[in-house]
């Protein structure tokens, strides 16, 4: 059995496994999908730390638009400048790790699997997992002391065994008021848990009324081709059914697309193109399916569903245009083989630094701080 020796490794060989770790994390996260270097992307990847009189820290910059009118005629330009407007986010960094420990030498040897080579791709997915479920989180505006169906984690007594324990995890805030919408009936209103009704399912019309409400409200999307903006939608599998059963949302994507079996309501796609909105389905869109059925006294209370009398299994859909979330990625993976009991049992850790926020700016249409990229929109499901 061909086992890899990291006592032998040279720190190049090392750092191609680490590279090669990384890269299967990376290709098995959702959320990486979406990111980029740029502000053109929906998650702005940061790699470099910006050095500043506070020390040294992952930043990225927003830049609003210019408010001024100019300058007319041959009047005077000079001395009227205007400056750029930007805000600087910060974001937190904090490490995750995960390691895995075979029993020992002979239940190894007995083994057709090869140890390293599986604790690689397990350690691969459970870092991707754990990355994904702290994006939506943030995105969604919610605790990382629930789950993503709106559980609570149970919490360990030992400090940093928590998720919650994160440093970024304080700067994990709410939908801002202009930011949040819920669906009411046929219609859209401000958000408000507690008034999610089992019959405010999501259909095409809301989607709709969405994008224009992110374009009256200044939310810019990805510039994509024939520079049109294009946004992305995040439901649970339940809210994507939904819309499926809804008739004027089959009738769109069934005229818009080709016919026959490659069209995508026949394949089984679980990302569909509406009036330029990438709808995608995702397990790890915030849901109270998990959550506790309660009375009227719990009604907006974490760990319990939605509804006046918290009783209405919600979904928190999430509207993306541009820099909806900040991440930090910086460095490669530091992976530490180890033995124990005089060398009769191998250990693989597996440690990532990295960061999350959701980025936020001043509003000029409403004068004061808001979401800059996300609109959370809350259904039943």
């Amino acid at each position: 059995m061909a086992l890899t020796n990291f006592a032998s490794l040279t720190s190049n060989q090392l750092t191609a496994w680490s590279r090669d770790f990384w890269r299967v994390a990376r290709n098995m996260s959702f959320i990486n999908q979406f990111a980029g270097a740029g502000q053109n992307a929906m998650v702005q990847r940061v790699t470099e730390l910006t050095k500043n009189e506070k020390g040294t820290k992952a930043v990225i910059t927003l830049l609003a638009d210019m408010t001024g009118d100019g300058i007319t005629g041959d009047n005077t330009l000079e001395g009227n400048e205007e400056a750029l407007r930007s805000f600087d986010i910060t974001i937190e960094l904090d490490q995750l790790r995960f390691a895995n420990r075979m029993s020992g030498r002979l239940a190894d040897q007995k083994s057709v699997v090869n140890f390293r080579e599986q604790s690689r791709d397990a350690l691969a997915y459970a870092m991707s997992d754990r990355i994904d479920q702290l994006a939506f989180l943030t995105l969604a505006g919610v605790a990382y002391t629930n789950k993503t169906n709106g559980a609570l984690r149970n919490a360990s007594p030992t400090a940093g065994h928590d998720l919650a324990d994160l440093e970024f995890s304080s700067d994990v805030s709410a939908p801002t008021a202009d930011r949040h919408r819920r669906v009411n009936g046929d219609n859209l209103a401000a958000g408000d848990t507690t008034a999610v009704a089992a019959t405010d399912v999501l259909k095409y019309r809301h989607i709709v009324d969405l994008k224009a409400f992110a374009k009256d409200n200044y939310l810019r999307g990805m510039r994509a081709a024939g520079n049109q903006e294009v946004f992305h939608l995040f439901v649970t599998p339940s809210q994507m059914a939904d819309l499926k059963l809804d008739s004027d949302f089959l009738a769109n994507v069934r005229q818009a697309s080709v016919r026959g079996p490659q069209n995508e309501l026949f394949s089984g796609t679980s990302s569909l193109m509406v009036d330029g909105v990438m709808v995608h389905e995702f397990r790890h869109v915030y849901n109270t399916s998990g959550a506790t059925t309660g009375t009227n006294s719990n009604a907006g209370a974490a760990g319990y569903k939605w509804g006046a009398n918290a009783n209405v299994t919600g979904a928190r859909a999430l509207f993306c245009g541009a820099q909806s979330l900040a991440m930090a990625d910086i460095g490669l993976p530091e992976i530490v083989e180890d033995t124990f009991d005089y060398e009769n049992q191998a250990g693989i850790s597996i440690g990532k630094i990295f960061g999350l926020r959701k980025p936020k700016y001043n509003s000029d249409q409403s004068g004061s701080v808001q979401d800059f990229g996300v609109i959370a929109l809350d259904t039943a499901q």
